[in-house]
């Protein structure tokens, strides 16, 4: 792609990185809305609603939530968006449209072509939906607010293998990417593995609810990078965070709140990594498996959430259209 000034070509890139940014933080969203409808025992098992699932990656009863969260949003604003027949589109219709364009990773043109519309209404609509999501679904996707609350994540997660006083299980993973050719030859998204992919950080509860989400950066940047760019290293970092109740252990030692990840984040005072080597004493050894089964719940979440989220396209992204 052609840019008339390297300040066009930074908007452009900016315009991208937010739209995929958003894409990733709504399926987290989503997937919590799924995490909270399931503890409620108001999701149905029934073989119609696995079809809908298989075409929009969520359930019939989540969707209905979600149209219920962005409706007030999404009509606030006038707009006739019609199918090509002429015949109006409900909010549902709105939803299916978004959900499908955000899931998918399909071209605007597949899109628009599978649901009977034209491309331009289906970037306005999802855009909306985007937005209307941002303001009315956020509170699923949230830090403990309160000390009562996080005292249940805490107690949680010592229940798994009775690591005391900690707050959450962070992991990352990379969603993949298609280029455009001419993008092809940057190597600022190229892995490890080779892959063309965006980060997405996310730290969870003993549940697998997320909690705290990073995405945008490019799948080139390392665990440790991409989390001190984060909010909540820089809070961690001023005491602002995870700075809440301290316990004694039996020997005296006073343990403070902390999350735990794998070797590829750095030893902190609020993040502890397990101990490395291979010759362990018993209790390091002891220490390191319960420390792999508490932070296994932050793979489990996103190998659950990658599973509702298909390659994305890089090469369809389009310009935000107000």
């Amino acid at each position: 792609m052609t840019y008339a000034s390297r300040e066009e070509k930074e908007e452009y890139e900016k315009e991208k990185k937010f739209e995929w940014s958003n894409a990733n933080v709504l399926h987290v969203s989503i997937a919590n809305v799924f995490f909270s409808l399931l503890c409620a025992g108001l999701l149905s098992l029934s073989k119609d609603v696995d079809k809908f699932k298989f075409v929009f990656k969520i359930s019939r009863k989540t969707f209905n939530y979600i149209c219920s969260l962005v409706k007030e949003h999404m009509t606030a604003k006038t707009a006739n968006f019609m199918f090509s027949n002429g015949n109006p589109m409900s909010i549902n219709d709105q939803v299916a449209i978004a959900l499908r364009r955000l899931s998918s990773g399909d071209s605007l043109i597949a899109v628009a072509d599978s649901f009977g519309t034209n491309h331009s209404t289906v970037s306005q609509v999802t855009w909306r939906f985007v937005e209307a999501m941002e303001e009315k679904g956020i509170h699923h996707l949230q830090w403990p607010s309160t000390e009562q609350e996080m005292a249940v994540v805490k107690s949680k997660f010592e229940k798994i293998r009775g690591l005391p006083n900690c707050c959450g299980a962070i992991d990352t993973t990379h969603i993949t990417m298609l280029l455009s050719s001419s993008e092809m030859a940057s190597n600022v998204w190229l892995d490890r593995e080779k892959n063309r992919s965006m980060i997405l950080q996310a730290i969870v509860d003993s549940e697998m609810r997320f909690r705290d989400v990073v995405t945008g950066w490019p799948g080139k940047m390392n665990d440790f990078d991409v989390l001190q760019r984060s909010t909540l290293f820089k809070l961690c970092e001023k005491g602002e965070r995870l700075n809440g109740n301290k316990i004694r252990l039996s020997e005296g030692t006073e343990l403070s709140e902390y999350i735990v990840g794998d070797l590829g984040f750095p030893l902190l005072p609020w993040l502890v990594t397990p101990y490395q080597g291979k010759d362990l004493s018993d209790p390091k050894a002891e220490f390191n498996k319960r420390h792999f089964a508490t932070r296994m719940v932050a793979q489990r979440a996103m190998a659950r959430l990658k599973e509702n989220v298909e390659d994305y396209s890089r090469s369809d992204v389009e310009t935000r259209q107000e």
